[in-house]
């Protein structure tokens, strides 16, 4: 059986800088809003929240932060470094923010085999008190999981969960692979979408939950496509993703979706000009432009 908190929308919001330091009060109003709007959990640390682009001190800050702010809704808090030991590190500093769960990517500079990638979680697992979401995502982390390594990793006692990359965009190819997961990883492992253009078509193929990147800036719209899917509305659901197409275009233009969050984030007046870390640069004046115009119609 799936755990009830890995379903529904698991929203991650960006980490807004203000110079060279994180706008913690920033943070906090983005995760508030959140928390407001109804979200089902809340990720902070993701790779929208900047975590490889953080220090640890930082990212203590940015997990207490996002623990006060997010009232009852549960927080999942990032802990991937490039070593074993500094991600056993931050994994005790989330538990000791509060975080329900930890996020374990596995960013890597030499290529890992699989068996020092279940090194790694296998550790985590042994050292951690809440559950495990395991972070695939081959284009920031540069690691890819075999089926083998998805069914020796998700039989660890923590493992309660996995963040895929995009799903097929078409429905009924979306649901095939989610099947196939479900054989592959051990019986209740919550299996969640993540690649914000794809969410639709995973939710309506089965997926437990969307760990959405873009809804941690704009839950709503998320929200109403989750709530669609979850009461077996289908073609509603789909129907409502393609509508924000535009939204989608410019995340597959500018490299995912940090640069778009901070950029709707800035338009909104919810955090300040140029809010990423350097050397991270804030989109250009047409997508800007593209933004607005999309912002306007929502």
């Amino acid at each position: 059986m799936t755990s009830s908190l890995f379903t529904g929308l698991s929203a991650f919001p960006l980490t807004p800088f203000s110079g060279e330091r994180v706008d913690l009060p920033a943070f906090s109003r983005l995760v508030e809003r959140l928390a407001a709007a109804g979200v089902d959990s809340i990720g902070a640390l993701g790779s929208t929240g900047s975590y490889m682009y953080l220090s640890r001190e930082e990212r203590k800050q940015v997990a207490s932060a996002a623990v006060a702010a997010a009232g009852d809704v549960p927080v999942f808090v990032g802990v991937g470094t490039l070593r074993t030991s500094w991600t056993l590190e931050a994994t005790e500093d989330a538990q000791a923010a509060g975080a329900q769960a930890v996020l374990v990517a596995v960013p890597t500079y030499q290529a890992l085999r699989d068996d020092e990638v279940f090194g790694l979680f296998e550790a985590v697992s042994a050292a951690s008190s809440v559950p495990v979401i395991v972070y695939d995502n081959p284009g920031t982390t540069h690691v890819t999981y075999s089926e083998d390594l998805y069914a020796a990793i998700t039989a660890l006692p923590q493992v309660a969960s996995v963040k895929i990359p995009p799903a097929d965009p078409d429905p009924a190819a979306a649901e095939a692979r989610i099947d196939r997961l479900r054989t592959v990883c051990a019986p209740g492992t919550a299996i969640g979408i993540s690649g914000d253009a794809q969410g639709a078509a995973a939710l309506t193929g089965g997926a437990d939950l969307w760990y959405t990147a873009v809804g941690g800036t704009l839950p709503e719209p998320m929200l109403t496509i989750t709530r669609a899917a979850q009461a077996g509305e289908r073609d509603r659901a789909l129907v409502l993703s393609a509508g924000l197409q535009p939204l989608w275009d410019l995340c597959a233009r500018y490299g995912g979706s940090a640069r778009v969050s901070a950029a709707i984030a800035e338009e909104l007046g919810l955090v300040g000009p140029d809010c990423l870390p350097a050397p991270l640069k804030p989109l250009p004046d047409e997508a800007r432009t593209a933004i607005r115009d999309f912002l306007a119609g929502v």
